[in-house]
């Protein structure tokens, strides 16, 4: 009896737990309803973003791989922080789901930013990825994407979502296989092309292709469809998805001015904090309309934003050329028509467009490709090679292009 007691009273040695791979919960942009989603009410696109996001999936579940379900286990293992970040992220995430949507890319990769940084405006330094999407400065260039000491795109949710999706759209047009693309994403286009050449398109099975290519990215792909499994079914993993709700989806409002950020923020009502982590893209606290003639907001301190501007205006004040600055509607009234404004992603484009549109010629310079020229005159790149009668991609420095309608 004594043994039986001392026994008892022993503390149990605890096996140490899987190592958490979340990074840290980033600070909340700002508070998120928890409360779980209910069944889908029919027409109600905010309630629902879980449901939306998993009707767009395109590729295997959660018993497709052991690798899968490993992975949703270990993203899963705390159950409270993964509901925490799932609120933390849901305005971003719902961000990105509609720009994919519009590029017609696969749902799983609206899941990508959590893969790379958890979606979180990572500055990764010189010669350092950047931004939620973790691009080099090297891939920002030959995408288009603005890099300067006043802006960094690769940190502005919308310009690099925008370029990021209609890159992989073009992948999956080139390699016809999701799969395909996400290696193609951590490995390089061109290196996955040359061993679909060397060893055929792979097989429906297995699920994570036996092509010879490294660990990680074999890994990546791992790991994106254990979190879309998550997804799919939460309560498999004794989760519940938060709701997102309306007034805290983000919206693109144009601004017609440059001012600091903090001015911006105050006519927001919001932190400078707040509003700097959404729009991270500005660099030396100033919004600068040369790059990006819109800020990223919650749909709820839209009006107030608007309103401040107008009235600041009409008073003398800070901001100059105010009036028409129009409020742009969620992505998803774009989408469906219900208005001729331009898209949120489309912004950074724009200002190229207007202004390239009336040559007729681009002579190609050194390290450019034929992605990031179609980028500068935003033509589909099918456009550029078909007007130039181009068996590919491929093109050289001097070569002299079309790059609007020969018609």
């Amino acid at each position: 009896m004594s043994i039986l007691l001392a026994a008892c009273a022993t503390p149990t040695t605890q096996k140490p737990h899987a190592p958490v791979v979340q990074a840290p919960v980033p600070e909340p942009v700002r508070d998120i309803s928890h409360a779980v989603a209910g069944p889908a009410t029919p027409g109600d696109d905010n309630a629902n973003i879980w449901d939306q996001l998993r009707g767009s999936f395109a590729m295997a579940d959660c018993d497709a791989d052991p690798g899968i379900m490993e992975w949703a286990r270990r993203y899963t293992q705390n159950p409270q922080q993964f509901e925490s970040q799932m609120g933390t992220i849901a305005p971003r995430l719902a961000y990105v789901q509609q720009i994919a949507a519009k590029h017609d890319v696969a749902g799983e990769f609206a899941l990508l930013p959590w893969i790379e940084s958890q979606y979180r405006p990572v500055s990764g330094g010189k010669n350092m990825p950047s931004g939620m999407w973790q691009i080099m400065l090297s891939t920002a260039s030959a995408m288009g994407i603005r890099v300067d000491r006043n802006f960094d795109g690769r940190m502005d949710v919308p310009a690099a979502t925008d370029a990021i999706m209609s890159m992989l759209s073009r992948y999956h047009d080139d390699l016809g296989d999701w799969r395909l693309v996400d290696y193609a994403y951590n490995a390089g286009e061109f290196g996955v092309r040359r061993m679909v050449d060397q060893h055929g398109v792979p097989a429906a099975e297995p699920v994570v292709p036996k092509l010879p290519v490294k660990r990680v990215t074999r890994e990546h792909l791992v790991k994106l469809l254990a979190i879309a499994c998550v997804i799919r079914e939460p309560a498999r993993f004794n989760v519940s998805l938060p709701l997102l709700p309306s007034e805290q989806r983000l919206v693109a409002v144009n601004v017609n001015s440059s001012m600091p950020i903090e001015h911006a923020a105050s006519h927001a009502g919001m932190s400078s904090s707040e509003l700097k982590e959404l729009n991270a893209g500005f660099r030396n606290g100033m919004v600068d309309t040369s790059a990006a003639s819109y800020l990223l907001i919650p749909s709820n301190r839209v009006q107030q934003f608007r309103s401040s501007l107008i009235a600041d205006n009409e008073s003398g004040g800070d901001v100059q050329s105010v009036p028409g600055a129009a409020v742009l509607p969620p992505l998803a009234a774009v989408l469906n028509g219900a208005t001729d404004d331009r898209s949120e992603a489309s912004a950074p484009a724009s200002k190229a467009k207007r202004t390239s549109l009336s040559a007729k010629t681009h002579t190609v310079k050194s390290g450019e490709s034929l992605w990031s020229i179609a980028r500068l005159y935003s033509v589909d790149i099918k456009q550029l090679e078909q007007w130039n009668h181009l068996q590919g991609p491929g093109v050289k420095p001097g070569q002299v292009l079309k790059v609007t309608s020969p018609g």
